[in-house]
This record gives structure tokens, sequence and C-alpha cells, in this order.
């Protein structure tokens, strides 16, 4: 059942020259002493904590990005907090990277603007990637970050060195930003003689980075900030849980949710015996990978949008229906859907007749493009592989993973290092096995479902938010599966209007696609906007002008 757990992507570290690096960072702190378990580091930055823990390793640099001709001067905190029980235990060193505007300079050059922004009208989104199992690293240098990595318009890495650029879609124009990897990722550990038990699992892993935001939210002032959440994959699972959490145990109500490639109820996505649901939701994102590769009739490859939402219907309805029936359904009935299955998939009818009209995500990777030894990604079937043996009904690799974890591995590694300042000789662990067996807490039973907790926290914060973006080209969380999971969440109408669902051309991690990731920035920006009331937005304007 691991591969259906290691949802999310997840990737590490590093970047371009050192030099180069060293020049990006305008004014660091002194390297921690790698041989030194504790250090304390003074924060410096507006907003920040006047005194460090003396448990806590920070380092903090002032850096500025310029963005469209807007300047933002920010500044940059990596390190861990020391998270401890009430009687002062230590329990565990939780790895961080946080983002915070100091102030708004423009196109007009104000460089030097070091007014900060207010924390009572700054908002702060806490972002996180899934797995379990997975680190930060993906959302924080593909996306969100103010450096991303340098990857051509599609999404496809160069060969080695790797190097980071300058994010011109970063989140941090309309938000701070708190990468957190939760324990037993990233640089997170648990503390000397703490069990790793106790952090592992789906309320084990909630309760421990609630906490963190809220010792976070503490130590920096932003009790009075407007908050958010955003995280990918099981990051999702994980958000959702926090929802609840966050607002009846630590008093955080939040003003939204980004849910990036989400799964909230697992039966949706898991295709084994006796569960026909995921067959259904998985066709449409077939046919868009079909039509990527030019696999589908003409008719189909001329319109994508026109395409899927054909498919959709056939899925949802005729579909659906013949899988309810099994073995009640006539041959006649079972011709036709295998036609129209062969039409919205790009594979045989013999082949779909011989796998009774259920198509597992991973033979589909395989048979897709089989006639040219190929196999198609599982995080984005745009992508396409080499496979040893075409025969061979198994997925033995993913493409769309492997090119990516030497990227992010090598650029963080670079980039902690050289620009944030933070020295460890940890191993940084970008997608690990150390968090399993994970303890789902189903008794062996049933699926993993969280969209009830999701959905009560809506009820009781009638005001929250959510976005849900979806790649249209992703087979580890097909964007019909969010769909439906969405549409069942029970809200009332009210409440149903809380919801906004955005669609991407690419794959789990949309933002590698350079159209895509512009658009999940304008999405984001404009989203966080909408969730913040209006008094606190005309006050934060408001502080802006006065600070220039």
């Amino acid at each position: 059942m691991r591969w259906l757990v290691i949802l999310t992507i997840v990737a590490t570290l590093t970047g371009a020259s050192g030099a180069a690096r060293h020049a990006h960072a305008q004014a660091a702190t002194q390297p921690a002493d790698p041989t030194a378990r504790m250090t304390t580091r003074a924060a410096t930055a507006p907003g920040a904590e006047k005194e460090a823990s003396k448990d806590d390793r920070l380092s903090v640099t002032r850096q500025a990005l310029t963005v469209n001709g807007r300047t933002l001067n920010y500044t940059a905190t990596a390190g861990t907090l020391s998270q401890k029980d009430e009687a002062g235990k230590a329990k565990a060193d939780i790895f961080f990277v946080a983002y915070t505007l100091d102030g708004d300079g423009d196109a007009r050059g104000d460089r030097d603007a070091r007014a900060p922004a207010p924390p009572a009208t700054r908002p702060v989104t806490f972002v996180f990637n899934g797995g379990p199992g997975a680190a930060s690293v993906w959302l924080h240098l593909g996306t969100a970050g103010p450096r991303r990595i340098n990857i051509d318009a599609q999404g496809v890495p160069s060969a080695p060195p790797f190097q980071l650029i300058d994010n011109e879609a970063t989140w941090l124009d309309a938000t701070d930003l708190v990468f957190i990897d939760p324990v037993g990722t990233g640089y997170s550990r648990p503390a000397q003689g703490e069990k790793g038990e106790q952090f592992y699992g789906v309320k084990e892993d909630v309760q421990s980075v609630g906490a963190f935001i809220r010792l976070y939210t503490t130590r920096y002032g932003r009790w009075a900030s407007p908050k958010f959440l955003a995280g990918e994959s099981y990051g999702t699972t994980r958000a959702a849980g926090l929802s609840e959490h966050l607002l009846e145990k630590q008093g955080i109500s939040l003003n939204g949710i980004v849910l990036i490639s989400a799964v909230l109820n697992f039966q949706t996505i898991v295709a084994s015996g006796g569960n026909e649901l995921p067959f259904a939701l998985y066709l449409p994102t077939y046919t868009a990978t079909a039509w990527h590769h030019k696999r589908l009739a003409e008719d189909l490859q001329r319109d994508l949008g026109r395409t899927l939402r054909e498919a959709e219907q056939f899925a949802l309805n005729e579909y659906t229906a013949a899988l309810m029936k099994g073995a009640d359904l006539s041959p006649a009935e079972r011709d036709a859907v295998a036609q129209r299955l062969s039409r919205y998939t790009g594979l045989s009818v013999d082949w779909l007749l011989r796998s009774g009209l259920r198509i597992e995500p991973g033979r589909f990777r395989k048979q897709l493009l089989a006639d040219q030894g190929q196999i198609v990604g599982r995080f984005d079937s745009r992508i396409a592989g080499f496979t040893a043996d075409p025969n061979d009904a198994g997925a033995e690799y993913d493409p769309s993973l492997s090119q990516f974890l030497p990227l992010y591995s090598a650029t963080f590694n670079d980039y902690v290092r050289g620009v944030l300042n933070f020295e460890t000789d940890l191993s940084y662990e970008v997608l690990t096995e150390r968090v399993h067996p994970w303890n789902f807490g189903q008794g062996g039973f049933g699926y993993l479902f969280v969209a009830d907790t999701l959905r009560d926290t809506m009820m009781k914060n009638p005001q929250l938010k959510l976005l849900v973006g979806a790649g249209q080209m992703d087979l580890a969380t097909p964007y019909l599966a969010s769909d439906y999971t969405i549409s069942h969440l029970g809200l009332p109408p009210d409440l149903q209007r809380n919801v906004t669902r955005a669609y991407y051309p690419a794959g789990h991690m949309m933002y590698h696609d350079a159209a895509s990731r512009r658009q999940l920035h304008d999405d984001v920006a404009n989203f966080i906007r909408a969730s913040i009331p209006a008094a606190a937005t005309r006050e934060r304007n408001d502080s802006r002008q006065e600070a220039r």
C-alpha cells in the first residue's frame, strides 16, 4: 500500500553557483556551527522574535527580488525550532524556511524600503508537501518561494549541474511564506531519546505540525495576521486535518486553504478489488494523456477542453453504469463500452476487453506508448521514459519523478548553505522511508477519508475559503477524483460558494509548466486577496502609503 501513500513529490535541494548565491544574499548571519547541536540565533528581522530560544538554530538573511518592476525586500529565516512539551522536555527539532516581506519597494526604485509590513494585515501562509515522507522543497523551489529551479517552459530539466533562478511567479508578493518540513523529513528529527512513532501517523502528524504553527505564530507575532495553509498531495490530507485541529485545539482560525493535487478520500484513487470508483475517475486523465501524446482520433485532438468534457460525461454516466453491472453487462453493451473507451484512451478494443473494461493506472502508463518501448509518468503523464520490457504489465519507475529528485536535492543543498547560510551535516530527507510504517488510523479497514473533517471545519468557520488546483495530466491524484470529493463534501449552498476550483494542462506539479506556474500564482494571489476582509485590506494599503 505504500505507493498509494507516497503521493507527493517532494524533492530537495540545491542551486546555481556558490558565488552567484552569496551575491544574492544582501546581509547574512554567520553560519551555524555544524558540530553544535544547539546554537542560539537572535532574529533581527521586523516581526521576528526578540530573542531566539537557546535550543533553536536559526540563520537570518536580508534579500531582495524584483518581480515585474516591483522590488520585494524580504527577510529569510532558515533553521530549526525546538518543539517541547509543557514540562519543557524536547520532543523534536523542526526545520523551516520563512520569507517575510520587509518593505514594499516598487517600480520607482525604492530598493532600500525597509518599513515592516504590519503583521496584523500581512497574510502568512504555512506551506508543506506530502508523502508521507516528503519535505516541503517541491513547493518551495518549484513555485512559491523567491527562487526556483531552472527548467524549460515545458518543465524539462537540463543536464547537471543544476541551478536556481529568480522566481517571477513567487507568492511572496501576496503573502509571507513559512515552509515546514514535518518530523522525519528535511532536517527535522525527533529529539534525542524520542521515538519517531509519536510523529508518524495521520493524527500524530497533525498534532506535531499544528504545534509548530502555534509556536511560530507566537514567536513571530502573527496571531493577528490573516492565515492560510497550502499543501500538495498528501499535504492536502494534512491540511484538512490541520484545519479542524488548529481551530479546536490551538484557537487558530484560518482564512483559506490552498489544496494542490488534492486527495481527501483515498477510495477515489486506489484501484483495488471491490472498488470500482477510481476506474471512472481516472478516465479523463487518460484522455488528456492520450491527447498530449497524439493518440486520439483527429476530431478529439482539436480541442482539449471540449474533448475532456466529453470524456467526463462518458465516465460519469455510461462507463460508471457499465462498471456497476459487472457480469450482468450484456456482450453488446460490453462491446459498445469498449469502443468508447478506446476512443477516449487510445488503447485497443481487444486489450480493453481482455482487461474487463477496467484500466489500472500503472497498466495504462505502460500500455499507451508500448509500441515505442516507453512508459508515461505518474506525476506528470506528459513525460515519457524508456522501459526495459514493454510486455511487462507493471510500471517499473516514474520518469516524471526520477528526473526531478536530484534536481531539487542538489539545488536546495546549495541554496540552504550558500544563500540562507544554514549549516548542518544532516542529510536533507527529500522523500524518505524513515516515517514508515505510517499510522493511518483505519484499523486495517476502509480507506483514509478526511473530507468530512474539512467539511466540519467549514461549518464551524463559515468564512474559510478553499482553492482546489488540479493538473489535467496527473496520474497520481486525477482531477476528476478531486472534483468528486469536493462535490460530495455535503456543504450547504451558501458554503459551496467558498470553494474555487482551478485546472491546469500539466501534471501533479503543474507549476513545472511555465504558463501553469504563472496561472497558479495569479489564482493563489487572487484567492488570498478575496479571503481577507475588506477592512484589513484597506488598513494594509494605508500602512504601505504611510511607510512610503
